[in-house]
């Protein structure tokens, strides 16, 4: 257990006894440089997301989830919270001297990542304390923010960010909980082209290049679009965590199914379990089967549905069977909810989803794989805290 942070004003910044933390040991990161950026944002989230709960809101969340943290700061630096429908992000430094707030281009330029709010946090690991330097709105970076391109040669440098100067920022955070309350039509946003999708080919052949952990930095060896393209896709930001952790294979479903479900997909909430499902072609209580199968619970519009992923028929066909259904067996799926797979590439493909246009007890999708095949499974409406994860069969 650790004491709430405690805050107090410096000049209108808002400093906060640190919450000490320790290193995730669950989670290796490949080089020194992601170990520390991966520490002091842990230090930086805790603190910060514990004032915030106290203070401002309770319902403050990390964007998208807490198990997508480890292959995000693998590779950059920066931590997402969302509240009170906005998003924030926290770009802690080490540095002694904050003259400028200086945010990857991942935070502003993937569409997906995009916030309200950039705040530039100074850790100061030796007093223990963060101090919130200043805050600016994704409008004001895009707008009056110096963009970066480096050079790929002097990465230390911060390559590929947009910068602000400290007098640009606004220092007293009451600003921005006053401006919400008074101006909640002010445009935070500023708008963002959309990234080219990538194909399938092309992803892998980015992910075997950068898995190599003697890159320092894979995110300034590929062209942005590329890499952007690439990092947004959680199942594929995951993988490029993994391959420079040294973890050549995925596990596949049916490794879950066998040896037990890892301790990443249960962070994520699946777990196996026993379904009653019928024979096929069969329609009486009697003809029901027990079924091994994988479950997660997922929140959408404030109410819990359960997602199943279960074989069905010969083992040899391949068959497997998608399924949503409300976790309280009274309730019905409303009108326009869809359940939907998409290839790994997010690529539909024929009787890929099942739509809601009456109320159901349940959507599902069946689908024929092959062997080490991967999908994408989506729900819409989106569900709480949802990351595109590749699940591999």
């Amino acid at each position: 257990m650790f004491d709430a942070a405690v805050g107090f004003a410096v000049d209108n910044d808002l400093v906060l006894e640190m919450i000490q933390t320790s290193p995730n040991l669950e989670h290796n990161y490949s080089t020194s440089g992601g170990f520390q950026r991966a520490w002091i944002n842990q230090v930086c989230l805790t603190t910060f997301l514990d004032w915030l709960h106290r203070e401002i809101t309770p319902h403050a969340r990390v964007h998208p989830n807490m198990a997508a943290l480890p292959n995000i700061w693998e590779v950059v630096n920066g931590t997402a919270i969302s509240f009170d429908n906005s998003r924030l992000v926290l770009i802690p430094t080490l540095a002694m001297d904050v003259d400028e707030l200086r945010v990857p281009q991942e935070w502003v330029d993937i569409p997906e990542w995009v916030a309200d709010y950039y705040l530039t946090v100074q850790v100061n690991p030796d007093e223990e304390w963060i101090r919130i330097v200043g805050y600016t709105t994704h409008q004001q970076l895009k707008t009056l923010g110096v963009y970066d391109a480096g050079d790929g040669v002097s990465p230390s440098v911060a390559d590929r960010t947009y910068s602000l100067e400290s007098d640009q920022l606004i220092s007293d955070l009451n600003v921005l909980w006053v401006t919400r309350q008074l101006s909640p039509e002010e445009i935070t946003r500023a708008p963002v082209a959309p990234l080219a999708p990538l194909p399938q080919t092309q992803a892998e052949n980015l992910l075997q290049r950068l898995s190599n952990a003697d890159i320092k930095f894979p995110r300034l060896e590929v062209p942005f679009p590329l890499w952007g393209a690439l990092i947004a896709h959680g199942g594929w930001r995951q993988r490029l965590y993994e391959l420079r952790q040294g973890i050549i294979q995925s596990t596949s479903i049916k490794q879950w199914l066998q040896e037990g479900v890892t301790n990443f997909a249960q962070q994520f909430g699946w777990e196996r379990r026993q379904f009653l499902a019928l024979s096929s072609g069969m329609r009486s209580r009697e003809s029901q089967e027990s079924i091994l199968g994988l479950s997660r619970q997922i929140l959408v519009s404030g109410n819990t549905y359960e997602l199943r992923v279960f074989p069905k028929g010969n083992p040899e066909e391949q068959i497997w069977r998608f399924e949503l259904r409300s976790a309280n067996p009274d309730n019905m799926i409303p009108v326009g909810f869809k359940l939907w797979l998409l290839t790994e590439d997010l690529q539909p493909f024929p009787n890929n989803e099942d739509t809601a246009t009456t109320p159901v007890e349940e959507l599902s999708v069946e689908v024929m794989l092959e062997p080490g095949e991967g999908l994408v499974w989506e729900v819409i409406p989106l569900p709480a805290e949802y990351e595109r994860e590749i699940l591999r069969f």
